[in-house]
């Protein structure tokens, strides 16, 4: 039965990842030669791919790398300590990043301003605050979760870690959100993005350490 259920998951998001080829199809006599694939806070577009990479490439791998995301998750050892909303937010995520970035990057090629640094500010925003509510509630697991090497050896230090690290997703999220809105064409977005980074990776971190040195 969780053989099944996890081919259904599979097909059913590698599908989802793989629409936007359909719409690049579509649109490929109309494409130029480069695509653009990445922009600045500024909004400005600083790389470019070929129109085969985005229309084939770009889609296929973000079906395969959600494959194996879920291929992970299911082969964890201690999988039945994840949260199911953590799953299933590791499982849609590249599916989701395939049907909003693939289809925006081609809409760009062929004339749409788009602020694409506000779009990706709100997704990341979205599944930090997402993640944030959940880390809390979630186990020790080898696939999901700020897995390091004093995280997994104390069960009290993955929950402390995992407790702050919510709160802090939580509000780094709604920061990104607010600064996408406010200040996506701006350079002062591009400051507090790498702001918001450094406290959701470095502090969880930096504690998880301290915990460990006072024995737990």
């Amino acid at each position: 039965m969780m053989k099944k259920k996890l081919m259904i998951n599979m097909l059913l998001t590698s599908a989802v990842a793989l629409l936007p080829m359909l719409f690049g199809i579509a649109l490929y006599s109309d494409l130029p030669d480069q695509v653009p694939t990445h922009w600045g806070f500024d909004g400005e577009i600083n790389s470019w791919s070929g129109k085969n990479t985005v229309v084939f490439f770009m889609p296929i791998g973000m079906a395969l790398l959600s494959i194996l995301v879920q291929f992970m998750l299911e082969n964890d050892p201690k999988k039945s300590n994840m949260s199911a909303a953590v799953k299933a937010v590791s499982r849609w995520l590249c599916p989701v990043m395939s049907l909003i970035f693939v289809p925006a990057s081609l809409l760009s090629a062929i004339g749409y301003d788009l602020p694409m640094s506000l779009i990706a500010c709100l997704l990341v925003g979205a599944v930090l605050i997402i993640m944030g509510n959940y880390l809390p509630k979630s186990k020790q697991s080898y696939t999901v979760g700020i897995r390091l090497p004093w995280t997994l050896s104390s069960t009290e230090n993955w929950n402390r870690t995992h407790r702050l690290a919510g709160k802090l997703w939580i509000f780094a999220g709604l920061c990104l959100i607010a600064a996408g809105i406010f200040t996506h064409r701006s350079p002062a977005a591009s400051a507090a993005a790498l702001v918001i980074v450094l406290i959701v990776l470095l502090v969880p971190s930096v504690y998880s350490f301290v915990l460990y040195k006072k024995g737990i």
